[in-house]
């Protein structure tokens, strides 16, 4: 798994290159039906997150195992999220979705949300899939907001700190004040709309509960305009930071990418409408851990491609390959680990 590869090889159709249709394409089309299982993880400071197991489920408990970890307002649901989840799971993969606070079924317990630097729900699932699989070989992705938690918990974790083999980032914002930024410019003005109504929606009963220990009511709530707005009145001060500025710089990965010892692939696009262009050559130089594969087109989390004869999302493909990959080396993967555990266990 240590070989470089060249940059990402997704090739669009012919009139389909423009960054927004590859980034609303995958709205309009159908996506795989799953079955799931949903259970409950209780936190350890009283809240709790939703796993989404697919099923079928292998019986093996050595089964290799993917973690996904959606983006900012993303679900189950989200297009991204049934393709990647819905070819893990045909190669015999024990799938799983993982919610963030809130983004599930009911509102979490505790007066707080989720962000983009919150690390600790994703540490602890991690741990609790070790404790119940040790013996099985497991990656973890995160796409956008996703991928930037997942990337900065890799690099606060090292190569050794947590039982997982590797990792795949997709179009993450990993400076997340530029992407605050460029979504307030353009077109993007519209994604920025989309989410900030999502959002919203989510935190405006709870203001009017009186749930949440924020200065702003609802009708400020409702005033504002732009995501940076949003974290200077919301995200901050629900999480501990001081301002959105604040937040940004702290929350921010990609000033983490020299320090990562695990093995991870980020894919991205130049056009991604959620980023500046150029966005890599404003961030240190990845560690020799990290694969990068840049695409000429793209959009955000887009990458649909001819294949087959019918338009198909080429993130499944890549990580079909990906994961592979992975599962050639699952044998000596779990020989070592369970070289670790004997180790451990005397």
């Amino acid at each position: 798994m240590s070989e470089r590869r060249p940059p990402a090889d997704f090739a669009p159709p012919r009139g389909l290159t423009n960054p927004h249709v590859q980034t609303l394409l995958p709205r309009l089309l159908p996506r795989p039906r799953l079955a799931r299982d949903v259970e409950i993880l209780e936190l350890p400071d009283g809240d709790f997150v939703e796993l989404n197991w697919i099923r079928p489920s292998p019986l093996a408990g050595t089964a290799p195992i993917f973690v996904l970890f959606h983006g900012l307002e993303g679900s189950f649901h989200s297009p991204y999220a049934r393709w990647l989840l819905a070819t893990a799971s045909q190669m015999g993969w024990r799938a799983l979705l993982m919610h963030f606070r809130g983004c599930g079924n009911r509102p979490n317990r505790l007066p707080r949300a989720y962000h983009s630097g919150d690390t600790a729900d994703a540490y602890w699932l991690i741990a609790e899939l070790s404790r119940r699989y040790p013996m099985a070989l497991k990656i973890a992705a995160g796409v956008s907001l996703g991928g930037n938690m997942l990337l900065k918990l890799v690099a606060e974790q090292g190569g050794g700190g947590l039982d997982l083999a590797g990792a795949i980032v997709v179009s993450a914002p990993l400076d997340l004040a530029a992407s605050a930024d460029t979504l307030h410019q353009g077109f993007s003005r519209v994604y920025e709309r989309h989410l900030l109504s999502a959002l919203k929606r989510k935190v405006e009963p709870r203001l009017a509960r009186g749930e949440l220990p924020l200065t702003l009511d609802t009708q400020a709530l409702a005033r504002i305009d732009s995501l940076r707005g949003y974290d200077d009145a919301v995200t901050a001060p629900l999480h501990g930071f001081q301002d959105a500025a604040d937040y940004y710089r702290r929350a921010s990965a990609g000033r983490l990418l020299g320090d990562i010892e695990l093995p991870t692939l980020i894919l991205h696009a130049a056009d991604d409408p959620f980023m500046p262009a150029g966005l890599f050559e404003r961030l240190p130089r990845p560690a020799d851990a990290v694969r990068l594969e840049i695409s000429r087109h793209g959009g955000h989390v887009g990458f649909m491609e001819w294949h087959g004869r019918r338009l198909h999302p080429w993130l499944a493909r890549r990580l079909a390959h990906e994961l592979a990959c992975w599962a050639d080396t699952g044998a000596s993967w779990r020989s070592a680990m369970h070289r670790h555990l004997s180790r451990s266990d005397s």
